[in-house]
């Protein structure tokens, strides 16, 4: 999503009711309520931010084809994501360092997502260790985001805590050999907060991030400590210790979503690191059917995330093929605007416009949301060129 402009901002005071009524006024909201150094990082892409933009972009430029005089007076949204059973199929993806945005931070998180019956996937860089998030929710549908450290024990430890304490998949981000040129974090010179710390690990160096650089301190964090030669090789370690299935996250290609089959993963989020990585790399949901098509028929589930602010966008990327979808930013602005319970009235927000949207379109549930319901730009360009010929 693009970075608010100081008149955007003007009109929104004049104009916006006192309550938020989308995610977009989440987001303006959370502008106004975090120090600068904080909303910069949550919001902002890479380089010169055209992956961020064409995020939105993208899913603005397709369409439905809705469907007429249908019972819709009973539906259901429930899915599963790995045999867990959730309630409509937008997750939760992870997000660092919430605690910047509420005191609570990810704890917060973990409460409003389980009481929506839908799944969170805590960060790594959590500012909360991952057994309190597990406390704070103990029902509630959990994965945990994994990076690989070049300390192998280090990260060894991080999943057999993630097993003990409840959480049912891996997810592996495996687009962040190095981290992306966010320039606003270079200028603000991002660091943590005073009195917050990595919360996984409290007993380690890895706890501290540098706050005296003259460059992000997050990027120094990041070239000190993540591995830069992970590969298909440590998907195989990452299985011979534990017995979580292991979804990887940031596959933009059917050459990569293969491979993730031949390696055995149980799943694959459609990422591009929320545009915060390489700039110029497509909109997800411009790739979605390349990763669905390459792996159909596969004992693999695909899920996107990225540029999702409406529940219809969720309803596109399943008609497009993903078994649900994650959202990221979103859940900060909530977390800025009301704490916990900002977190539920956004999740609300987004349930509810994918239910409206799914009546709209004439589905009962979600076994009958296919294809045919929507029209991306290839379609019309391949209807244009029947059309000459």
């Amino acid at each position: 999503m693009q970075p608010l402009s100081a008149q955007a901002l003007a009109q929104y005071r004049a104009a916006a009711p006192m309550d938020p009524v989308n995610v977009m006024e989440y987001q303006m909201v959370a502008k106004e309520k975090l120090p600068k150094m904080v909303y910069d990082y949550y919001a902002s892409g890479a380089d010169d931010q055209w992956t961020l933009q064409e995020a939105r972009s993208a899913f603005e430029r397709i369409t439905f084809r809705p469907r007429v005089l249908v019972d819709v007076s009973v539906q259901d949204m429930s899915t599963t994501i790995l045999g867990q059973k959730v309630a409509f199929p937008i997750c939760v993806a992870p997000t660092a360092m919430q605690c910047m945005a509420t005191g609570q931070g990810e704890k917060a998180t973990s409460r409003a997502v389980a009481s929506m019956n839908t799944l969170m996937t805590l960060s790594s860089w959590s500012t909360t260790p991952l057994e309190e998030v597990a406390k704070a929710a103990p029902h509630g549908a959990r994965w945990f985001q994994l990076y690989v450290y070049k300390d192998r024990a280090c990260t060894e430890r991080l999943v057999r805590r993630a097993q003990a304490a409840g959480y049912k998949a891996l997810c592996l981000t495996v687009d962040t050999p190095r981290l992306g040129r966010r320039e606003n974090d270079v200028k603000n010179r991002f660091h943590l907060p005073d009195g917050l710390t990595m919360g996984n690990f409290l007993d380690l160096v890895q706890a501290e991030m540098p706050t005296d650089q003259k460059d992000s301190g997050l990027a120094a964090y990041v070239a000190s400590l993540i591995d830069p030669t992970l590969n298909w090789k440590d998907v195989e370690w990452l299985k011979t210790i534990t017995n979580l299935p292991i979804v990887v996250k940031g596959v933009l290609t059917a050459e990569d979503a293969l491979m993730a089959v031949k390696h055995g993963c149980a799943g694959i989020v459609v990422s591009n690191h929320g545009a915060r990585q390489l700039d110029y790399s497509p909109a997800t949901i411009d790739v979605l059917e390349e990763v669905v098509n390459a792996v159909r028929g596969y004992p693999i589930e695909v899920y996107l995330d990225g540029g999702v602010r409406r529940g219809t966008d969720a309803l596109k990327a399943l008609a497009l093929g993903a078994r649900a979808v994650f959202v990221g930013r979103p859940v900060v602005w909530g977390l800025a605007a009301g704490g916990e319970e900002g977190v539920r009235k956004v999740l609300t927000m987004l349930r509810d416009e994918f239910k409206l949207g799914l009546a709209l379109l004439g589905c009962q549930s979600l076994k009958d949301i296919n294809r045919s319901m929507v029209v991306t730009p290839a379609d019309r360009a391949k209807t244009a060129v029947r059309a000459r010929l």
